[in-house]
């Protein structure tokens, strides 16, 4: 029993044969321990989980929607292969194909995806500056590294024409968003959450390839396109099928990496008449 007095409650010393210290120091006295992890449950708010991805630099992820154009006319092949380097889990994609089998599109594509859903912050496209012919080559090149490499760099820039309206294009030009980079000029960087295209990768070295690889940082996707059988410039130096076909397994797809091949007619989308022309050629079996 308690007794107050002008406002001020008196407390005897000892209250139903505890001492008032009990009362005071407990919370929830008269409470069974079942009851008080009953309610110690309900008002416990638990911390949030921690994110376990690593921290990295980037940049800032576009702030703005690209009005990627696609094509309804993907084969089977080629929808698993979008799929694949859309994967969250995916980190590297081998592409060997024919001439117009959509290796350049469907990198371009997945990176512009990725690019879009704030995935990488970065396009990047490498090339070896080698030319196709050994005929009417260009030779010297005026200016500097970005006046260099345009020549080189009009595939991915028809690619883009294919796939976005031309204010798109101009504002990621702006924003830094598309970098073009010779083999040559890639030692002692380092690439996080960028998509790194390696176009031509047929002709470059095994060395070459092991470089770009060890460039790769956290969330970066790179894709290595090329022909190793009609498109390759180095002869045995190559190393790309090599390359090929040492991540070409179930270990090497259970970390990400993934080997696709693309050479059946039906692998050749740019036109029909393309189509029949490497067929009676002899480049594909028809």
């Amino acid at each position: 029993m308690y007794i107050s007095l002008g406002g001020d409650t008196l407390s005897p010393p000892v209250l139903f044969g505890f001492p008032s210290s009990h009362f005071t120091n407990q919370p929830y006295p008269f409470v069974s321990k079942k009851a008080k992890r009953q309610i110690a449950k309900a008002t416990f708010t638990p911390k949030p989980a921690q994110d376990p991805s690593p921290y990295v630099h980037q940049r800032d992820k576009l702030d703005w929607d690209l009005n990627i154009r696609e094509r309804n006319d993907y084969t089977e092949r080629q929808k698993v292969i979008l799929e694949a380097a859309l994967d969250s889990h995916a980190r590297c994609i081998f592409i060997d194909g024919v001439w117009g089998s959509g290796k350049t599109h469907l990198s371009v594509l997945a990176a512009l995806k990725m690019l879009n859903t704030g995935r990488v912050d970065q396009l990047i496209y490498i090339r070896n500056p080698v030319e196709a012919t050994s005929t009417g080559k260009l030779g010297y090149l005026k200016g500097d590294q970005t006046e260099k490499m345009a020549p080189y760099c009009v595939p991915l820039y028809d690619k883009l024409e294919e796939m976005l309206p031309k204010p798109d294009i101009d504002r990621l030009v702006k924003d830094d968003r598309l970098l073009c980079i010779p083999l040559g000029f890639i030692r002692g960087r380092n690439w996080n959450c960028k998509a790194v295209i390696v176009d031509e990768a047929s002709s470059m070295s095994w060395d070459d390839l092991l470089l770009l690889l060890s460039r790769c940082g956290e969330f970066t996707r790179i894709f290595f396109i090329g022909d190793s059988i009609n498109q390759n410039d180095l002869g045995s130096k190559s190393g790309f099928r090599r390359m090929f076909n040492t991540f070409d397994d179930l270990d090497s797809k259970e970390h990400g990496i993934y080997a696709f091949e693309l050479r059946d007619t039906a692998d050749i989308v740019r036109s029909r008449f393309l189509r029949y022309v490497m067929a009676k050629t002899g480049v594909i079996k028809g």
